[in-house]
């Protein structure tokens, strides 16, 4: 977002004193024009940005530069560098002078929290999906306590315990590397890693949570925005999604398709049925979508699904194969 991007770009000029505009294109991974277009709205803001020309040049602030902001402590004024990702902004034609505020939000917290704080802000996403004008659902109530303690472990970067309670399965103790919060219509989410793999967990479902000393992990930088939109489908049809390659008669596709999330690699066999590849939201449905098509659709893959529609049709057959 460039607002975060602009208080960074003041912060490493703050820190490190002049730089050329290829290093902050580095530091800020961006391009040099991107850096140039930065400098002039901060200029443009009241920023005192300079340039030196030569050899050893580059873009400095005035000595002694410092806004003018003063008694927030940490959780004020991150709360702030997080409300100022809102899309509002936006939607209202704020920008501008959000970026001006969060440079004196910033400026405002203790020397040793300045490093930390647009990367505290980065670990939070609010509202990627939602207008500002949308319809709001009932906000979940998630204990102060459980909130505090998942947050204090996502900014830290330790790893964090909790208990967690799936829908449909016995509350479990989970070792987790936190790498952000979403919230999505008041409901929040953290996103984690566990093992290695890829986890959303929603925070009114944690019953108890712990941070714990040792260091989570996970990447330096992350794109919240991208991780949410990657993970959110999957999480939200309420497990692991599976693929299935399956022949289907024609005029039966339709019942199938309709089911499914998503279908690819669509051909047709040599007897004129299609050979799809669909994806289910869990292995439950994909039994399930097949299960009501009968003979019309036949499942090539996975193994493990062919088999369990075997078992189910051969249960099903002994059942009806007995004398009354």
């Amino acid at each position: 977002m460039r607002a975060d991007r602009l208080v960074s770009l003041v912060l490493l000029l703050r820190q490190r004193g002049r730089l050329s505009a290829a290093r902050l294109a580095r530091e800020l991974e961006v391009s040099t024009r991107t850096v140039l277009r930065d400098i002039e709205a901060l200029s443009a803001a009241g920023v005192p940005v300079y340039a030196e020309r030569g050899r050893h040049g580059g873009f400095a602030l005035l000595p002694g530069f410092q806004t003018e902001l003063t008694g927030l402590n940490h959780d004020e004024a991150l709360a702030l560098l997080v409300a100022g990702s809102r899309r509002g902004v936006q939607v209202f034609g704020l920008g501008s002078a959000l970026a001006s505020a969060m440079l004196k939000v910033v400026d405002a917290l203790p020397e040793g929290y300045r490093d930390t704080a647009a990367g505290a802000a980065q670990r939070l996403l609010i509202d990627p999906e939602t207008d500002l004008l949308s319809r709001r659902v009932v906000a979940e109530e998630v204990p102060d306590t459980i909130v505090a303690e998942v947050r204090s472990a996502v900014f830290a970067g330790h790893k964090l315990r909790i208990h967690y309670a799936a829908a449909d399965e016995t509350p479990k103790w989970r070792t987790v590397d936190p790498i952000g919060l979403v919230t999505v219509r008041d409901q929040g989410y953290l996103l984690a890693t566990r093992s290695g793999a890829d986890r959303t967990y929603r925070l009114s479902r944690v019953l108890a949570a712990e941070e714990l000393d040792e260091p989570a992990q996970r990447p330096d930088h992350v794109d919240l925005d991208r991780a949410w939109r990657e993970r959110s489908t999957r999480f939200r049809t309420g497990g692991d999604q599976v693929a299935v390659l399956v022949r289907v008669n024609p005029a039966r596709r339709e019942d199938l398709v309709g089911t499914a999330l998503a279908v690819r690699a669509e051909e047709a066999d040599a007897d004129g049925w299609l050979r799809l590849e669909v994806t289910f939201q869990d292995p439950r449905h994909a039994e399930w979508a097949l299960w009501q098509l009968a003979t019309h659709a036949e499942a090539l893959a996975p193994p493990w699904l062919r088999s369990s529609l075997r078992n189910r049709a051969a249960a099903i057959a002994t059942c009806y194969g007995a004398s009354s």
